[in-house]
């Protein structure tokens, strides 16, 4: 089985990557033996993360819609670690508006709509189109494999939920593209893989009661509990090294279908 890659030796940029799912991609990748860049806003904790984390651990601070800022992410890596194999998006943002409030007689902001729109798909695009010419460059395996994009959509993609329109929309929307930039990579040995979380224990649920993030637990069948964001990070690294998994959007969700 000489295609099974491993991790260790790889550079990543992880965008989010300073909390949540990003910050357990960033660990484990690290503990794996690979560097990684933490792309995440300059008022995120990814300096102290980094500290933390040591000599293959950097920060750039970076809003992901920013094409300056992600190119900058992508120079430091280069600098400080030669190359980037893998590109891991995990920046994004949400809102919880209906369509309209009758009670009100108020529409869904606009300017809300697009934001979450503008974050999560232009965003995640943004770091895939830049990281992708650097991966381009990186010698290929016996494979013809140069380098890997994971994404980050949600279940709500497929199972939206009351006051989810723009949340499901963009999640909807890196699913939609995973297939055709895939396809668009295929040449250069270049892979693309979205994953589909259910409900992780991330900074995102933690905001809520206790009483809501137990009874969300328990809406799972097996296990009935929230995803731990050490097995997100478990899947981004199994994806990572193995070269057969491509174009293809994988549910991380103990078999939950979320409720209207």
């Amino acid at each position: 089985m000489a295609n099974i890659r491993s991790v260790k030796g790889m550079v990543g940029l992880v965008t989010g990557g300073a909390s949540g799912l990003g910050r357990a991609t960033v660990e484990r990748l690290i503990s794996q033996g690979a560097s990684a860049v933490i792309l995440d806003l300059p008022s995120s904790d990814g300096h102290k993360l980094a500290a933390a984390l040591g000599e293959r651990c950097a920060f750039a601070p970076t809003d992901v819609t920013s094409e300056s800022d992600v190119r900058s992410a992508v120079d430091l890596a280069k600098e400080k670690y030669g190359k980037v194999d893998l590109a891991v998006n995990c920046a994004g943002i949400a809102v919880a508006v209906k369509t309209y409030n009758f009670k009100k007689d108020l529409p869904h902001s606009l300017e809300d709509f697009t934001r979450v729109i503008t974050v999560n798909i232009a965003g995640t695009f943004n770091v895939i189109r830049l990281a992708v010419g650097e991966m381009g460059k990186n010698e290929p395996d016996a494979d013809g494999h140069r380098g890997c994009i994971i994404n980050t959509a949600s279940v709500a993609a497929y199972d939206g939920q009351v006051g989810q329109a723009a949340y499901s929309a963009s999640k909807g929307g890196i699913v939609g593209m995973t297939l055709p930039i895939a396809r668009d990579l295929a040449p250069m040995g270049i892979r693309v893989v979205t994953i589909a979380p259910g409900l992780f224990a991330t900074p995102l649920l933690a905001g809520l009661p206790e009483k809501v993030q137990s009874f969300l637990a328990r809406q799972v069948p097996f296990p009935s509990r929230l995803g731990d964001p050490a097995e997100f990070a478990h899947l981004v690294t199994a994806i990572a090294e193995n070269p057969m998994l491509n174009g293809e959007v994988i549910r991380l969700d103990g078999a939950i279908r979320m409720q209207p």
